[in-house]
């Protein structure tokens, strides 16, 4: 019974994801797919070896050796940052990021696209239904994503 209903919702939020596409829109995340915050893990930051559940910067880490870059926000470069402004709201951004993923269940939400031109997997990340991005941005350590790059120096 329980495959039977997650086939009717994958089913609904193709068809809102069809509609919403038709309609030029973006999907609010959490509406395409409802889903329960079942992903923990322990992240630690990246070092040179090999990246398997660890944090990169404030909007991209792996997860079980998979790059994730946060689909919703942006957050500013530590490498190479622009100026020192930017390397210190860069490694603030950072550290809370592995704050929030390591506090709990949290669930990945594809968009309309799958990946970037990295290779990253583009996905928004849930607790509790809020975005763990919009918290970012409401703490100042990260702006919604607009598809553009600024500076984040003065």
């Amino acid at each position: 019974m329980k495959w039977a209903w997650a086939i009717i919702v994958l089913i609904a939020a193709g068809i809102y994801a069809a509609h919403l596409h038709q309609e030029g829109a973006q999907p609010t995340p959490g509406a395409a797919i409802a889903q329960s915050d079942m992903l923990r893990a322990t992240f630690s930051f990246c070092g040179e070896g090999r990246r398997v559940t660890c944090i990169v910067d404030g909007d991209t880490f792996w997860l079980s050796g998979e790059r994730i870059r946060i689909a919703d926000i942006d957050t500013p470069e530590i490498n190479p940052p622009r100026c020192e402004e930017e390397r210190i709201k860069g490694e603030a951004a950072k550290r809370r990021l592995r704050e929030l993923l390591n506090a709990g269940p949290f669930s990945l939400v594809a968009g309309m696209r799958a990946e970037d031109q990295y290779g990253r997997k583009l996905r928004t990340v849930m607790r509790d239904g809020r975005s763990i991005g919009e918290m970012l941005v409401s703490e100042g350590l990260a702006r919604r994503w607009d598809g553009a790059r600024r500076s984040w120096c003065g």
